[in-house]
């Protein structure tokens, strides 16, 4: 089985967010960089997955040339080539995005190289956008199915399963597939020292895709206001109560 992973490079979610000049852009060097969680499980899953029916893991992403560091991270736990779809570093939108994507793939189709299976993220940990793989899926007229949190596979086809809140929807479709993933399919292994070593090793294929110019048109980025924290004595003892019982009042915890 050949499997594709699509990964983001993206800000670590305890990192301390600043905007650059002209709000349309993250400040990024006081920054480190990874995959989202649900990506994490993609690549784990992914080459799980080679390890019990023979093929190939390939991870790929668009970004910059720093996104290499990624590619390489997911290598190192088992993916065995990269693909590199170099900007700039400006943020594409979901549909240019996935437009580069389906032209990867078929460029890859035309050297020889097949996939069977296509996992990505349920969603990104920085947009959220939840539209990219459904993207590809739809130009690639590929069976899609999201939010997969339970996954077994065979040589020609796949048992996806989604939670719900009475319990789980159940698919079954033949591949070739495309999938989004959740945290929770599986615990991510983390790479040894060796491994990590290896990766660098391991190839990496770069190109240059060409932007669609037709999608959304960034004009500024905007952080959400500070909420502070804040503390109110309202009194010691019984004299404390009358204010207690307004301050319920106020909050409408308590009726007039």
């Amino acid at each position: 089985m050949n499997v594709l992973v699509c990964v983001k490079r993206v800000p670590d979610p305890g990192a301390r967010i600043e905007l650059a000049a002209g709000d349309q852009a993250i400040e990024t060097r006081k920054l480190g960089f990874t995959i989202g969680p649900h990506e994490e499980c993609a690549v784990e899953e992914a080459v799980r997955l080679i390890e019990k029916l023979g093929g190939s893991a390939t991870v790929l992403t668009l970004g910059p040339a720093d996104a290499e560091e990624q590619l390489r991270d997911s290598m190192a736990v088992g993916a065995d080539r990269g693909i590199l779809l170099e900007t700039e570093g400006d943020d594409w939108d979901p549909a240019q995005t996935a437009a580069a994507i389906v032209a990867a793939i078929r460029a890859a189709e035309r050297q020889g190289s097949r996939f069977d299976l296509f996992l990505f993220g349920n969603e990104s940990a920085d947009a959220g956008g939840f539209q990219v793989g459904i993207r590809v899926a739809q130009a690639l007229d590929l069976p899609c199915i999201t939010g997969v949190k339970r996954l077994e596979a065979q040589a020609n086809k796949v048992l996806a399963r989604r939670e719900i809140a009475t319990g789980w929807e159940v698919y079954e479709v033949g591949l070739p597939a495309l999938l989004t993933v959740r945290e929770g399919l599986n615990s991510p292994r983390h790479p040894s020292f060796r491994s990590l070593m290896a990766a660098r090793k391991k190839p990496i294929e770069r190109s240059r895709p060409e932007r669609d110019p037709v999608g959304l048109e960034l004009l500024r980025l905007r952080l959400p206001p500070d909420r502070g924290t804040s503390a109110e004595m309202l009194g010691e003892g019984k004299a404390a109560v009358p204010r207690v019982i307004e301050v319920l009042k106020e909050l409408g915890v308590l009726q007039a």
